[in-house]
């Protein structure tokens, strides 16, 4: 069934839940232009205390003590997936502050289904669910390598999981394997078409005959960008170096004032980087699950510099137990890993192999395709309950 009109939840906590978003919002309106395709930022329009106060205090603490970060996220993965106290208490005061303003925004819309990139509006749509007050597919598309309890409620039709071995780890938490569908983590459809990688090179003014390396920061330009660089182009490796600062403008600047090599391309935030990772060889980075999930499906391998402790060392995890990916321990190991890679081709290919096997580049196609599914299902049970 084509999707006419569809309600997209998430959260701006850094960029990657909203990217998720945007990735399927584009991947729907590909199959018809005329859908009514809504990404709502939940708590900014739902809730501005809750965003002021949930978010706010959530950045600091990554920004600032990550550590602390890292013991609470470990700490919820403790407690019982489906009615843990700590969740349980948290999604009571986030309903009670934010559900009365989304349910009428979702009586207004109509949905045809209802899809979250974040935890938070979840919870909120289960608990609508369990009240009857949300008759249409609810879909929660996880954005990372992993599965923690915050995610997991009873009353969701499907989940959308990043890879094949995150569908039994999630039944191994209750939910129902026909209720689980390893799509991948939804990224740009862009991924998803072919390139002329010599063409890209000449465009982005790269060296031909040089391995060019990707260095990235996230959307945010966070973790210890400017000392990988510094080390990396210190190091005078046999390669060409592309760094991506994001919206970091002050980072962009520092670093393109500095007296680096010819051979460091420094950009800043960009909309086209299914291009830049097509015509790059390997890539620098933190082990965000939509940075990561673009990189596997451009088969790039990483070298995962400096997670933040909670998601990313558990998407670090991951990729490293597949063997896309490398964690290193500060920038100076980094340049003693990227000199063996580089003068390895056997680990280079393994690692590029391994990459291709996790990368999805049709995730949003399958997600929207697992969406209309679920639409026409119920609109099908519906008609025979009119009946």
């Amino acid at each position: 069934m084509i999707l006419n009109k569809v309600l997209i939840l998430s959260v701006s906590a850094g960029e990657g839940h909203m990217r998720a978003a945007a990735a399927i919002k584009q991947e729907i309106v590909q199959r018809n232009a005329n859908a009514v395709v809504t990404i709502l930022d939940t708590f900014r329009y739902a809730s501005p205390l809750i965003e002021k106060i949930v978010l706010g205090a959530y950045m600091e603490i990554i920004k600032m003590t990550p550590l602390i970060y890292g013991y609470l996220y470990r700490q919820a993965e403790k407690e019982k997936p489906l009615s843990g106290f700590a969740k349980q208490e948290f999604n009571r005061i986030i309903n009670k502050l934010a559900a009365p303003k989304l349910i009428s925004f979702i009586e207004e819309m109509a949905p045809q289904v209802i899809v979250c990139t974040h935890p938070f509006p979840l919870g909120i749509l289960a608990d609508l669910r369990r009240q009857g007050k949300c008759d249409v597919p609810i879909v929660a598309a996880i954005t990372d390598f992993t599965v923690h309890p915050f995610w997991l409620f009873e009353d969701v039709d499907c989940y959308l999981v990043a890879a094949d071995s995150l569908v039994q780890a999630f039944a191994d938490y209750g939910i129902d394997r026909q209720r689980i569908a390893a799509t991948g983590i939804p990224i740009d459809p862009a991924f998803n078409l072919p390139h002329n990688r010599s063409a890209l090179r000449q465009q982005w003014q790269m060296d031909p005959e040089l391995p060019a390396i990707l260095v990235m920061g996230g959307g945010l330009g966070m973790g210890p960008l400017a000392d990988v660089v510094k080390e990396l182009a210190a190091a005078r490796l046999p390669c060409q170096l592309m760094v991506v600062c994001g919206r970091n403008e002050q980072l962009r600047n520092k670093l393109s004032k500095a007296n680096l090599p010819a051979t460091v391309h420094v950009l800043g935030y960009l909309q086209n980087i299914h291009e830049l990772m097509a015509a790059c060889d390997v890539m620098v980075g933190k082990a965000g699950g939509l940075t990561s999930s673009e990189a596997m499906a451009s088969g790039l391998p990483m070298f995962i510099t400096a997670p933040i402790p909670g998601q990313e060392e558990r998407n670090a995890e991951f990729l490293e137990s597949a063997g896309a990916a490398k964690l290193v321990k500060d920038p100076k190991d980094l340049v003693t890993q990227i000199r063996k890679y580089l003068a390895r081709p056997a680990w280079q290919a393994a690692m590029c192999e391994a990459a291709r096997k996790i990368g999805r580049p049709m995730s949003a196609a399958m997600a929207v395709e697992i969406m209309e599914n679920l639409v026409e299902q119920h609109t099908g049970r519906a008609q025979a309950i009119n009946k």
